[in-house]
């Protein structure tokens, strides 16, 4: 039973209400958990006898915390007492959406059983397309790859046409080229025999025209110093 009946107070530091006072339930919401944890400290906080397993506990603030808790467990109560009655009336909501969603696929389902000989034939439409689209899809590929051999096959002998032409100007060109090497030496050596020609001529022309050789005379002593000094001075 409570102690006493009072308006709702907090405890002080030490867990403690004032002397005579203690809270009542009133509007507001206690956390009972916290409570609970309250009364653990003040027994734990408690003054142990010594050589026992035994505390010395001071009552009166004991006892005011566990009115305080007696006294919010009727709300506590009640606030689970709504928590469940909500769930309940979601669990209803529930349901009634669940079959409303039922009532629903039910209807579609009918609807879709009336249609299904439009699509049964709207497939069968669609599979004759399909393969005639397939068949004309062939009939182009197997053309197309035909094409692409023919035009492969002329483009074969094409390069082998343009190959034979390159190879037959170079030989072309390379004899033409020879044939005008050749004629420009034999230029160039009937020029230089016209050359040597001339040469011979006129050397065997100069020769023909120079005087006679003197006849040799003897050195004076002069002619000789001087030569000797001309020797020297080469040489330096």
């Amino acid at each position: 039973m409570l102690r006493q009946d009072s308006s709702r107070l907090e405890p002080d530091s030490n867990g403690r209400f004032p002397e005579g006072e203690l809270p009542d339930s009133g509007s507001g919401s206690v956390d009972i958990q916290r409570e609970l944890d309250r009364i653990e400290e003040m027994i734990l906080d408690s003054t142990r006898i010594p050589l026992t397993s035994l505390r010395l506990v001071d009552e009166n603030p004991l006892l005011d915390q566990l009115d305080l808790v007696r006294i919010n467990l009727p709300p506590a109560f009640q606030e689970a007492e709504e928590i469940v009655r909500q769930k309940e009336e979601i669990l209803l909501q529930a349901e009634d959406y669940a079959q409303q969603i039922i009532e629903t696929a039910e209807r579609r389902a009918d609807q879709i059983l009336d249609e299904m000989g439009l699509i049964r034939q709207a497939e069968r439409e669609a599979q004759a397309i399909r393969q005639a689209v397939q068949q004309e899809c062939d009939a182009i590929q197997e053309q197309t790859i035909a094409e692409l051999e023919r035009m492969r096959l002329q483009a074969q002998q094409e390069l082998e046409q343009m190959r034979s032409l390159a190879i037959q100007e170079c030989e072309d060109i390379q004899n033409g080229a020879d044939d005008y090497a050749d004629q420009v030496l034999t230029n160039i050596e009937q020029q230089l025999n016209d050359m040597l020609k001339v040469i011979r001529n006129g050397r065997q022309q100069l020769q023909n025209d120079a005087p006679p050789p003197p006849s040799p005379r003897t050195p004076t002593v002069r002619e000789v110093e001087g030569d000797r000094g001309r020797g020297t001075d080469k040489k330096k």
